[in-house]
């Protein structure tokens, strides 16, 4: 199989999940752990809490001025992913635009869309978004609850939803948000990675070694920045032959599916009530 393959997408808003259901859906749930059994949610006090994951230029998500060699990366425009061993892409494509939104990495059973944003200069936006997506989703009638994770404080959430059988399932995911100079990065995390640490090894390794192009132009904050298609769509994590596969594939794979909406496609681990 090629490297890419493509979906449609709707929206770009980066606090926008395109969710709907009951008005009255406040209620936060304890935090799924490895194994799906619940637990306290960590204590969010103290010295050690992170308001937002910051981009320091030392740990990564990098902005493209902190990095001086570009051969290992497979570059998307605003977006760089390093390449590792069985990674899959999946480029979310708005048709009516046609505009490519966002970027999927699949590895094995897990999964993370990534999507990065315009931002202030002198402020951070990882907060307020947040709030915007936790609303969204328990609205819906999902939960949606802030812990400390590796990244600092992201967002664990559940969507119900009714599986083949008529049973209500709930799809986990993990939101991740760093504020980066001019710019916002905004990871969600699904499918194993999302209740298992030791899955999410190679996710936050994506993550940590990705780079953001913001570039110099003037945005408005929270406008998409653009991504492209990298050139004879392969890259380091590509060997030459599949390139052509990789071009094939993205002309013909079906467009039927919003990758905006986290719970839908790709990877998928559910919890049964």
């Amino acid at each position: 199989m090629g490297l890419f393959s493509r979906r449609k997408s709707a929206s770009a808003e980066p606090g926008d999940e395109q969710v709907h259901g009951p008005d009255d859906g406040a209620d936060l749930a304890p935090a799924l752990e490895g194994d799906g059994s619940f637990a306290e949610p960590e204590d969010l006090t103290g010295e050690g809490r992170q308001a937002t994951a910051v981009v320091d230029g030392t740990t990564g998500p990098f902005d493209r001025t902190a990095v001086s060699d570009d051969g290992e990366y497979l570059n998307l425009g605003a977006i760089w992913i390093k390449g590792q061993q069985g990674l899959e892409l999946r480029l979310e494509v708005n048709e009516r635009e046609q505009q490519i939104t966002g970027v999927t990495a699949v590895l094995g059973e897990s999964a993370v869309q990534l999507q990065a944003f315009a931002a202030p200069r002198t402020e951070g936006v990882w907060i307020d978004i947040r709030n915007e997506i936790a609303k969204s989703i328990t609205d819906a009638g999902g939960t949606a609850e802030v812990r400390t994770g590796e990244f600092g404080e992201e967002l664990l959430t559940r969507m119900p939803q009714q599986d083949p059988e008529g049973r209500t399932v709930f799809m986990p995911a993990r939101f991740v948000g760093f504020d980066g100079p001019r710019w916002f990065l905004r990871a969600v995390i699904s499918g194993r990675a999302a209740i298992d640490g030791e899955a999410a090894a190679g996710v936050h390794e994506l993550i940590r070694t990705a780079v953001i192009d913001r570039g110099e132009e003037a945005r408005p904050p929270r406008e998409l920045l653009p991504l492209r298609l990298p050139d004879a769509q392969a890259g380091p994590a590509a060997q030459p032959e599949e390139a052509a596969e990789a071009a094939e594939a993205a002309e013909a794979a079906p467009e039927t599916i919003d990758d905006l909406r986290p719970f839908e496609g790709g990877p998928e681990i559910t919890e049964v009530r």
